[in-house]
């Protein structure tokens, strides 16, 4: 950032249309990437204090919007969350509460449909009951805001050490070989497809028909397909 300043003022000075010309550097460092985080909820009463607590207080400042969607749930998920905004303070929580439960993919598409209405740039997509981070949220973030070609980001637990975090065994072997299949199919090198820990360029959710995925678990497999087949670069 310090080199970019230095060389914005040479530009700048050596310009003769004096403040009317903005170089490209400036356009970078200026440019502030719009984000909402989505928690996808079902029955998560007893978790989604915890989660909003662990979120990073960089990401409460500078997120835009953070969306608790309660997919109708038979438990008191959107009570806690509603009483938890009150009690913090938080101006940027809103809480919405699904009339009839859309499923684990179709809670998903009516939030990214929301970030596309409200004009976003990044969307991140956090379960209720705690399954990923949410410490992790600055790193994951940074392709996305300092990367114009980025079209999502995984948030892989095969990268790291699944088996010290706790994977079962036997899902640790599953994840390798199905991974392994998927990858030779889709000509990819991914180090995982199934976790659920993901952010997404709003504009490149723009550019492919997630509406048409499912309204399931299988959502996550089939936007992976369909960013591949639209050639966008993940993460």
């Amino acid at each position: 950032r310090y080199i970019y300043h230095i060389l914005d003022s040479w530009l700048i000075n050596y310009s003769c249309n004096n403040n009317l010309f903005i170089s490209r550097f400036s356009r970078r460092l200026m440019t502030k990437k719009k984000i909402m985080v989505l928690v996808v909820a079902y029955n998560a009463e007893r978790t989604i204090t915890n989660l909003l607590d662990r979120i990073p207080k960089e990401i409460w400042e500078k997120a835009e919007e953070i969306v608790v969607s309660d997919d109708s749930s038979q438990d008191k998920t959107t009570e806690v969350a509603l009483n938890y905004k009150k009690k913090n303070k938080k101006k940027n929580l809103t809480v919405i509460r699904q009339e009839k439960n859309r499923g684990y993919g179709g809670n998903q598409k009516w939030g990214y449909a929301h970030a596309i209405e409200k004009g976003y740039d990044i969307v991140v997509m956090l379960h209720g009951d705690v399954q990923y981070s949410p410490e992790d949220m600055p790193r994951l973030l940074r392709p996305l805001e300092e990367g114009e070609r980025t079209a999502m980001v995984f948030g892989s637990r095969m990268a790291g050490h699944p088996l010290r975090g706790g994977m079962p065994f036997y899902k640790y072997l599953g994840n390798i070989f199905l991974t392994t299949v998927e990858n030779i199919v889709l000509r990819q090198r991914l180090s995982e497809f199934h976790s659920g820990y993901r952010l997404y360029s709003v504009n490149a959710l723009k550019k492919i028909p997630f509406t048409l995925c499912s309204n399931d678990f299988h959502f996550d497999s089939e936007i992976i397909v369909q960013l591949i087949i639209s050639k966008q670069r993940i993460v």
